[in-house]
């Protein structure tokens, strides 16, 4: 950390000679993005953010400037983190990577405004008052994640009718993640399934808990939406492929990489939602005037590749419901 910061003090005082020296021309605002993830993972989400500010007339460097910060999955440092952006006086911070930024922003400062982008139920976390009417200094975007295992589940019963257990996979790092177990498994009851709970916020843990999952002779396999797991698509789609096990994934990118089905909200549209937020707020709205957004695009992936690898046959209906079908 210690080089981090003195690489940022000298970064900062570099930007502060020049408009010394023209107080004439005003300071540029400040966006402070925090994420618990790192940059390579999240290269075409901040591509999406990019093009949200866009279209609320902000361009990086150009009229506006964004102070990064990235955990890199080490979550203790998210408060630190928070707590540097709030000193640099940001003028609005983007919490993103799951459902920890949020709140350790919050933590940091009540006057700031803040938009959050999460899976997580930003009422039930506290971090919000309603979705309509969020009051104090933060907003966002919720990715109703428990309302998808719901459908996940209902896709999964539709692939393979005959299942009766089911792993779920959850990042045990997430303060929401027994709020998924809980909602998972009522959703499982109530449908007739038992549900089968895996724990992994590590790749070593990811190779255990698949492991975990041959022996346990579970029938199919569904991942709770997790920043982390996301990261770690191609790893996760290399193991599922190699239990041979039916597995549903909270986004497109799973897919795409070789997962067999997933179906989730558009995580990219969802950074460019807070992009729009943020602009909104740079331009003299409060975070307690903008309702808390959920998505309106959902996808439906199949990837019939996979599928034929497993000896799988999709049912026609699922393929008509499909957004996107990879040969």
């Amino acid at each position: 950390m210690k080089r981090r910061e003195f690489i940022a003090l000298i970064g900062g005082a570099a930007v502060a000679w020049p408009l010394a020296a023209r107080p004439q021309q005003p300071a540029m605002p400040v966006i402070g993005f925090i994420s618990s993830e790192s940059p390579d993972s999240f290269s075409p989400l901040v591509h999406a953010f990019h093009g949200g500010l866009s279209e609320s007339g902000y361009v990086e460097s150009r009229n506006v400037t964004i102070e990064y910060r990235w955990a890199r999955g080490q979550l203790d440092l998210l408060p630190l983190l928070a707590a540097d952006l709030v000193k640099r006086q940001v003028d609005v911070i983007l919490a993103s990577g799951g459902s920890v930024s949020g709140p350790a922003a919050k933590a940091a400062t009540r006057t700031i405004p803040i938009v959050f982008i999460m899976a997580a139920d930003p009422v039930r976390l506290g971090l919000v008052a309603s979705l309509n009417r969020p009051g104090g200094n933060l907003t966002g975007v919720n990715l109703l994640s428990a309302e998808l295992q719901t459908k996940q589940l209902d896709l999964l019963h539709e692939l393979a009718p005959k299942t009766r257990t089911i792993a779920l996979l959850v990042n045990p790092a997430s303060p929401y993640t027994e709020l998924q177990v809980k909602d998972a498994q009522n959703a499982a009851h109530a449908r007739g399934r038992q549900l089968q709970v895996l724990r992994a916020s590590s790749e070593g843990e990811l190779e255990t808990a698949f492991v975990m999952l041959v022996q346990q002779q579970a029938e199919a396999l569904l991942i709770a939406f997790n920043p982390f797991f996301t990261s770690r698509r191609d790893q996760i789609v290399q193991l599922a492929a190699r239990s041979g096990i039916p597995s549903v994934y909270p986004a497109r990118e799973f897919a795409t990489a070789g997962g067999l089905m997933s179906y989730g909200a558009s995580v990219t549209d969802a950074y460019r939602q807070a992009a729009v937020y943020t602009g909104k707020i740079l331009r003299g709205a409060k975070p307690d005037e903008l309702p808390v957004t959920q998505p309106t695009k959902f996808e439906l992936v199949i990837n019939l590749k996979t599928a034929r690898a497993l000896g799988l046959d999709i049912p026609p209906t699922l393929l008509a419901l499909a957004d996107e079908v990879i040969e």
